[in-house]
């Protein structure tokens, strides 16, 4: 493929998250939303005409026939990722599934173990990775700015809606705290500190059984990681580095565009601002559409490797909580 060739887009699911990605794809040159399916033609006409698709299509199965597409955006439920991404690989077509990748460990190798086989590329969507803020306290933390990394404490919180029939409370779905938002300050934990040691665990449940709440505590040789995430309080979400000679705080909301806050133990203080101009979906895409131009069927960011450890600690944490999505 040429490296000007436009990338033409399809999007399975149109919820909140899709409405983000398809307004940031305006923002990437070469780049659009070609199609998008929904289990209702209506809801794909409405989604399509306000995104300016030029298809829209009431089954999932009409979009993966359609020999335009270039590239699938996943938003659908957790619990539907599997299925839906292995529809998009076994018809060869490049998949960029919303984070998590899967509900566990065994979907995930499915899903990992397709792409190889059909020989397309896959990437889990974990849109924190890729954003300009969060590359920056990255590569501040490998330099070691501040020396060693002591202490991280992170959080996601906000009080939810919770609607029985909601996403983020229906626990058939994948819903609850962990999967939802605990994901991010795991992930800044893992990219950051590596796998831990030892982790401890305990969450609060809804009377459906989803997590409400979950605290964890990571610990590593030299390091320690206090970890969040609730749906019945709104927290700070953000993520501090305690390090030996000072703190890299990323502001709230941490996993979104922000800004980066440098103290150093002498009491200087200075503040990185990344001038957004987006949602921060832009980014992910970006990187998605070079590696479908320089045909990768792997992201060397977002690797296999990272989305099985990441799924791999979810599953701990699970376990150690008491939590199935059975």
């Amino acid at each position: 493929m040429h490296k000007e060739q436009t990338i033409h887009w399809g999007i399975i699911g149109l919820g909140k998250i899709a409405e983000k990605f398809a307004t940031d794809m305006q923002k990437v040159s070469n780049s659009k939303i070609y199609a998008v399916a929904s289990r209702t033609l209506e809801k794909a006409e409405t989604f399509a005409k306000k995104h300016q698709a030029t298809m829209a299509y009431g089954n999932y199965e009409e979009l993966l026939s359609d020999p335009k597409i270039d590239a699938i955006y996943i938003a659908t439920p957790h619990s539907l990722h599997k299925e839906n991404t292995l529809m998009c690989l076994q018809n060869n077509i490049p998949v960029l599934c919303e984070k998590p990748l899967a509900l566990n460990r065994f979907e995930v190798e499915n899903m990992i173990n397709a792409a190889k086989e059909n020989n397309t590329l896959l990437m889990e969507a974990l849109w924190t990775y890729f954003l300009p803020h969060y590359q920056k306290v990255l590569e501040l933390l490998e330099q070691k700015h501040f020396g060693n990394i002591l202490k991280l404490e992170a959080d996601f919180g906000f009080k939810a809606s919770l609607d029985p029939s909601g996403r983020v409370y229906n626990k058939t779905l994948g819903g609850g705290s962990l999967l939802d938002i605990g994901i991010y300050p795991i992930f800044s934990a893992l990219t950051t500190l590596g796998i831990p040691k030892k982790t401890e665990a305990k969450a609060t449940f809804f009377d459906n059984g989803a997590d409400a709440t979950c605290n964890m505590i990571f610990y590593y040789d030299e390091a320690i990681a206090r970890l969040k995430s609730t749906l019945v309080e709104k927290t700070n979400t953000e993520a501090i580095f305690t390090c030996e000679t000072g703190v890299i705080k990323i502001n709230s909301r941490f996993h979104e565009p922000t800004t980066v806050t440098l103290i150093s133990n002498n009491g200087e203080e200075k503040t990185l601002d990344f001038n957004y101009n987006s949602i921060g979906y832009n980014f992910e895409i970006e990187h998605f559409n070079q590696l479908i131009r320089t045909n990768k069927k792997e992201s060397p960011i977002m690797s296999f490797q990272k989305s099985t450890e990441l799924i791999d600690l979810l599953d701990l944490i699970k376990a150690q909580i008491g939590l199935s999505y059975q």
